[in-house]
């Protein structure tokens, strides 16, 4: 599996264990192991161009997602072809006051925004109730089991 982290926001990020945490979600969705991710830390600025550019909102926002092969998650003993999952874009600086509002650590909430960008780019949506319901659902059973094997 090929992961990229890339920090280009100025704030301090233990690149290796956002690898390990994307490695572990892609791992557990049954995702080809000679799929390529990338994963980007911005600054604001970065991601407010991002946001307004891609999405038609103003400011920045926490975390974007950026497919590129539409692939979608595998199954037990069938995993999906190779292929480039995309990219996922994520600004420390949103992370930082969302992290104190929420009542836990910036880290976390960090790893929190990857595991959601990666499931964007497996095809997971929020928009309707029930895909909220099962997408969070997922991203918190999958960041709880990778802070608990840590």
């Amino acid at each position: 599996m090929s992961i990229e982290v890339n920090n280009e926001s100025g704030y301090e990020v233990d690149e290796a264990e956002f690898a390990a945490l994307a490695r572990f979600v892609l791992d557990q969705m049954h995702v080809h192991p000679q799929t390529e991710l990338s994963i980007l830390f911005v600054d604001t600025a970065t991601m407010t161009d991002l946001h307004v550019k891609w999405m038609d909102e103003p400011g920045p926002t926490d975390v974007l997602s950026f497919p590129m092969d539409e692939l979608r998650p595998g199954r037990e003993g069938d995993v999906t072809p190779a292929g480039l999952l995309g990219d996922v874009v994520l600004c420390p600086e949103v992370a930082v006051e969302q992290a104190a509002k929420a009542g836990h650590s910036t880290v976390e909430e960090m790893l929190l925004l990857t595991t959601h960008g990666i499931l964007h780019l497996l095809g997971y949506d929020h928009a309707e109730p029930e895909e909220e319901k099962e997408m969070f659902a997922l991203q918190r059973q999958l960041l709880l089991t990778f802070l608990a094997s840590r």
